[in-house]
């Protein structure tokens, strides 16, 4: 286990090295009891069996089959609809200038020998070229009893083809030529955006792969080093990471530390330092010195792989509103089918053939979804993929839809509004012993202990003084503290087991300061001169340290208008009371304390009892329940692996303030679906009935052409509006 991340089972184990028992508020049930350490992201976040996900991530070729009709062109990728859509659009200027009803219009004249051929030949290679993504689709969709779009599509460029090819053979006066390009060219460029928007995420997920090195320096058994392929490395072997290279596959730092760049993983700007025992993850970078880091997992087990699952399982999850836009679609053919019908009949019962079939032929070009097609999915591409870019990995949809009406946030206190490590939080000196010589003293005696809290006292008088004093004849006292010699003198760091075996008490003047700390649960060590008569000259107050970030999360969340904010903790009461208080929690928001592992999801299903729609929000494996158990399950700091099974969403930072971004992005996605599923779905309601030509009496209809120029529009309306996500804040301001 990693230092910086001492739980439940470290405050333990230091127990038994300094014996803060009697004045720490030690929880009583061990909160994290198998935390494998946040930097794992989420390594093995799913059963090998299910490594595919990492596959779809970058193949294109199944990456839509959970769409519903709309999907059913799953086996082209972008660049297939890019080329078909510039070749079509080529070919569709000359059948434009080569039509009669073009040429009226602008008032010129094309005669040349073969004219009549243009059209014909180009507008039948245009159907079979640039359509057949459509005709397959088409098909597919009635073999699967499964209307939808694609089928729309097919039948209204199947009919303008048979019309436009019955005409040039003199059965008919209706030339649809130059209509059929338009319509085929402008369906080829709605997918082909369409395709490109929904694989941005996996395009980026792809580019992430491409960051890791191909190649590895292993450390033999000699220490000499080897250059290796990076997927030879194995669990066990150890690799030298030099200054600016990247990590080959996850680890811990064995020796060496350095600002490591996690910005692919966590979306965080700035360098994490790492020191050895922390952990690091395939392809971030060190960026100022070299380390040597012991692989404990590579291939599809590293937490970039896993990062790849998620993101593709949420790219293949189906939402509340895919599925409402799927079943729009569906209607939506029945309804055009009928009106195209009814048109022809009508139409045809007024003696007027041609207008029948001009008019039904725009009917079923009116009625081509593609707006709504595009509608959910590219909301759902560009929201995951603006998730992914600061660090929220959607893995369920209905999850991060969910989010929007959530009204109480449970917290787990360790790791996640706290950092999971210990702090300096108070020294007090002894009558004619300041402070700052307390935490001198108490530095140089534990410089040499690896212990967590040990090295929380150094780091903080590092931070603040600079470097300490040198201690030398540094012994463990088992179970009871340490001790070492100080410029000269001799001096012991430890519990209240220390102060009972060498028969001392601290002085009166510390007592205030002692009960006031252990009141609030806190850790509490004594520096005790050693000479002559033992005496106690101080007292250190060891808390685990709240996240900066927090405070602002809670505050973000209530600004939004969540009514509860819970926090849950195996910890005593006394340190949970401590954490809310610094947090500014108000009488509204609840304390769930020494609660069981087992116990956390009762407590999400009290809530929801009361009718709560709950978010959990946790990080170990006794979250797992719990998050499972709650409306949205929210893992933070990239967790454990069965943390992240449970969760829909994963933050990869440990920052608490993405609970807030989730939120905020859940608004504005499903703001902007329902506004492009209202746009798409009234234009259609419109625009059919007068294709069909209800307003003939009065003069007014419109051709195919003009149903495909509408029909474009309302799809550029949607993709404009969906492209408004992007502007969408994650984090509250500062």
């Amino acid at each position: 286990m990693s230092g910086h991340h001492a739980h439940g089972d470290d405050a333990r184990r230091h127990e038994h090295h300094h014996d803060h028992g009697g004045h720490s508020g030690a929880p009583a049930h061990d909160e994290h009891t198998d935390h494998a350490g946040h930097g794992a992201a989420a390594a093995n976040a799913e059963p090998s069996g299910r490594a595919h996900g990492a596959e779809r991530a970058h193949g294109g070729h199944d990456a839509h089959e959970d769409h519903g009709g709309h999907d059913k062109h799953a086996g082209h990728d972008p660049e297939a609809f890019r080329r078909k859509f510039w070749l079509t659009l080529v070919l569709t200027i000359p059948l434009v200038a080569t039509s009669h009803m073009v040429m009226d219009w602008f008032g010129y004249t094309l005669d040349f020998p073969g004219i009549d051929l243009v059209r014909p030949v180009l507008g039948t290679f245009v159907f079979f070229y640039g359509g057949w993504p459509f005709l397959v689709g088409g098909v597919r969709e009635i073999r699967d009893r499964a209307p939808g779009m694609m089928l729309l599509i097919a039948t209204a460029i199947t009919v303008a083809f048979a019309a436009s090819l019955a005409t040039a053979f003199g059965v008919f006066d209706l030339d649809f030529w130059w209509e059929l390009g338009a319509l085929v060219a402008i369906m080829l460029l709605g997918h082909w955006q369409e395709m490109k928007a929904i694989g941005q995420a996996r395009g980026a997920l792809a580019a992430l792969a491409a960051l890791l090195p191909d190649e590895a320096e292993r450390v033999r058994a000699d220490g000499s080093t080897e250059t290796v392929p990076a997927s030879a490395l194995a669990v066990g072997d150890t690799a030298l990471v030099r200054s600016g290279s990247r990590v080959p596959a996850d680890g811990e730092i064995t020796d060496g530390a350095a600002e490591m760049d996690e910005s692919m993983i966590t979306g965080e700007s700035r360098p994490v330092p790492k020191e050895p025992g922390e952990r690091v993850v395939a392809g971030t970078v060190a960026t100022d010195s070299a380390i040597r880091v012991r692989i404990d997992a590579v291939g599809d087990d590293t937490a970039l792989a896993g990062i790849q699952r998620l993101v593709s399982q949420a790219q293949q999850s189906r939402g509340r509103g895919q599925v409402l836009a799927d079943r729009f679609a569906a209607m939506l053919f029945y309804v055009a089918m009928a009106a195209a019908v009814v048109t022809f009949a009508v139409w045809s019962l007024l003696g007027d053939t041609a207008s029948a079939v001009v008019r039904t032929v725009t009917v079923l070009v009116i009625a081509c979804p593609h707006a709504l097609g595009l509608a959910i999915p590219l909301v759902i591409s560009i929201t995951t993929a603006v998730s992914a870019k600061a660090g929220i990995l959607v893995k369920d949809r209905l999850a991060i839809e969910r989010m929007r009406t959530v009204d109480a946030v449970l917290f787990d206190k360790t790791g996640t509004l706290t950092k999971g490590e210990h702090t300096v939080a108070g020294v007090s000196g002894a009558e004619g012993v300041d402070g700052d010589e307390v935490l001198r003293l108490a530095a140089a005696v534990e410089s040499d202990s690896e212990h967590p809290l040990a090295r929380a006292i150094v780091a903080h008088h590092g931070h603040e003084h600079g470097e300490g004093a040198h201690a030398t004849d540094f012994r463990s006292r088992t179970g009871k503290g340490v001790e070492a010699a100080v410029d000269g003198h001799r001096y012991a760091v430890g519990g209240p087991a220390l102060l009972r075996e060498l028969g001392v008490a601290p002085p009166s003047e510390l007592e205030g300061d002692i009960d006031a700390w252990s009141g609030r649960g806190a850790t509490v060590l004594h520096l005790i001169a050693l000479e002559g008569e033992a005496k106690v000259l101080g007292a250190i107050a060891l808390e685990d340290e709240v996240r900066s970030e927090a405070e602002q999360a809670i505050a973000d969340l209530r600004a939004q208008g969540v009514q509860k904010i819970a926090m849950i903790t195996g910890d005593a009461r006394a340190v949970a009371e401590a954490v809310a208080a610094d947090l500014g929690f108000t009488e509204d928001d609840e304390v769930f304390a020494e609660v069981l592992p087992a116990d956390k999801d009762q407590a999400v299903a009290d809530l929801q009892a009361r009718g709560l729609r709950v978010a959990m929000v946790g990080d170990g494996v006794n979250d797992a329940p719990a998050l499972a158990r709650a409306d949205v399950g929210i893992a933070i700091g990239a967790g454990t692996d069965v943390a992240i099974e449970s969760a829909g969403v994963v933050l990869a930072s440990s920052d608490p303030r993405g609970v807030g971004g989730v939120r905020r992005l859940s608004k504005a996605s499903y703001r902007k679906m329902i506004e492009n599923l209202g746009w798409a779905a009234g234009y259609n309601i419109v625009a059919i009935p007068l294709a069909a030509g209800a307003l003939a009496w009065a003069g007014f209809t419109l051709s195919p052409a003009v149903g495909a120029v509408l029909m474009s529009a309302s799809t550029i309306v949607v993709a404009l509006n969906a492209q408004l996500l992007r502007r969408v804040r994650l984090t509250p301001e500062s």
